[in-house]
Order: structure tokens, then sequence, then C-alpha cells
């Protein structure tokens, strides 16, 4: 009987995991068949570097360029606040927060994820949104940096989980060896835990910005929906995931404009799938 329960829970496994892998295929399809359409009419060339998003207008111009630099400028900030401020987060719950306090803080900072994304919008627009305006003394606060902002603090609960798992799985022998050797507390964390986790952390910042490219509602909510070349962080800008979520509903079906939205889905699936697969490489790499 244990064998054949075994057996079962094997061939259970393996086909939850061969499903999985056929939804993706089938979606990966799906939005081949509906979005290569669009390029009977525009090029690819001209899609993906055509500086005009006028869908609807004759005759359309469906150029993804700021679209595209959109979604990299917010990332781009997301990451460049969420990764210092994450790992450090990391490094002080692996080895420098008392016990107690590490639980509390884990458990606080894995509870975030759980907070809607719709939800950390709206209080972007109502308490960032205006801050950001006053400050830099803008005309709107619907700004790519306060995209990045309210992105970042998406984006840290994973990084931070992910990296102090990593620094966790450490062995202790590393450490007591460098301590043992007349490294400081510092020196210990810097030259031999952090290298010796580097993989994993460099996972956890990938996973993290995959979570922020792939974001829809806080984007569309407080980084302003202009879809122009953004010359700075400080204006207006649409991200790729904000166009089709604001058009697909007034897309007319069989339009180029519905195709176009198919197509840009197949963009934002590419760029989701390597930021996924360069993760998982660097997380089961071996030194």
């Amino acid at each position: 009987m244990r064998k054949i329960k075994e057996f079962f829970i094997e061939k259970l496994i393996l086909i939850c995991g061969l499903a999985s892998i056929f939804f993706v295929v089938l979606i990966f399809l799906f939005l081949l068949k509906e979005g290569l359409s669009v390029f009977i009419t525009v090029s690819p060339f001209k899609f993906l570097f055509g500086k005009s998003w006028y869908p609807i207008s004759e005759p359309a111009q469906l150029g993804i360029l700021p679209l595209i630099m959109g979604s990299l400028l917010v990332t781009l900030g997301a990451a460049v606040i969420s990764v210092p401020i994450g790992v450090g987060c990391a490094i002080y719950i692996a080895e420098v927060a008392p016990l107690k306090l590490k639980e509390i803080l884990k458990a606080s900072i894995e509870l975030l994820v759980a907070i809607p994304s719709v939800v950390l919008g709206f209080i972007g627009m109502v308490t960032l949104v205006p801050l950001i305006k006053n400050v830099f003394h803008l005309p709107t606060g619907l700004t790519a940096l306060s995209g990045s902002i309210m992105l970042a603090f998406m984006a840290m609960p994973t990084i931070v989980s992910i990296a102090e798992d990593a620094l966790y799985s450490v062995p202790k022998n590393y450490k007591e060896g460098a301590l043992a050797l007349g490294a400081t507390r510092w020196q210990m964390i810097w030259r031999v835990m952090l290298p010796a986790a580097s993989s994993g952390i460099v996972a956890a910042i990938m996973l993290g910005i995959g979570r922020v490219i792939g974001e829809t509602m806080a984007v569309m909510m407080i980084t302003g929906n202009s879809a122009v070349l953004p010359k700075s962080i400080l204006v207006p800008v649409r991200t790729l995931t904000a166009t089709i979520a604001a058009e697909m509903g007034e897309a007319v079906v069989g339009s180029e404009h519905y195709f176009a939205l198919f197509s840009i889905g197949i963009v934002l699936f590419i760029i989701s799938f390597a930021i996924n697969v360069t993760a998982d490489l660097f997380l089961h790499k071996r030194q």
C-alpha cells in the first residue's frame, strides 16, 4: 500500500507540473494567435520603435516605444529604491536582529504582500502624489517617480523574504570560521555571507523586478497615463500593463487596436518570462 500511495503521489505531482507548463504554453499561443495579426498592417520595427501611440486615430499610430520606456523608467526607479533597502533589511533580519524581533519583522514584511495593489494605489494617490507635487513644485504629482516609489514598496517584501532565506541558508561554519579568524561582524557579513548568498540575493532582486514590471493597478492610478517619451522621472508616463488595463475594455474586437493590445501582452510575456528564467538560473547556480 505504501508503494502504491507513493506511486500515485509521484504521478499526481508530475501531472501538476506538466499541467502548469501546458497552461503557460496555451497562454502564449493564444497571445500569438491574437497579437501577430497586428503585423499585417504595421511592421514589427514600427510597432516596437514607433514614438506615437494613437490607436483610434485615422490612420492608427501603433508605436509602443513610449510605453516600453515608461515601463523601464518606472521599473528602474523602483529597483534603485527597493534593492538597497530590501537587501539591507534582509541582512538586518538574518544577522543582526534579536530572535524575537526577527520573527516579528519577517512576519510583518510577508504580510505586506497581501495588501491589494489597488489599495496601495489609492494610498499613493491620497498621500504620495500631493507630496511629490509640493516637494518638486510640479503641475501634477502623477509622475514616474510616484510610480517608482510605490512599486518599490510593493517589491521590497519579495526581495527581503527571499534574500533573508538565502542568507539564512549559508552554512554556519562559514560565519564561525570568519569570526574565528578575527573578522568583525560587519566584515563577516560583507566578505563572507553576501558572496556566499549572492545567487539567492540576485534571484530575489530579479523576482522583485518581475513583480514590479507586471504591476497594473497601482501604476495606472499614480503615473499619469501619458503615452509620450519621458524626458525625466518627474513627468507623467504610461506603462505597458496600464495600457492594456485601460484600453482593452474600449477596443473593438477584431480591430487594429484590439490586436495591438494583445501584441503588447506578447512583449510583456517575453519580458516577464526572461526575468523569471534569469532568476531561476541564479537561484540554482552552484559556485
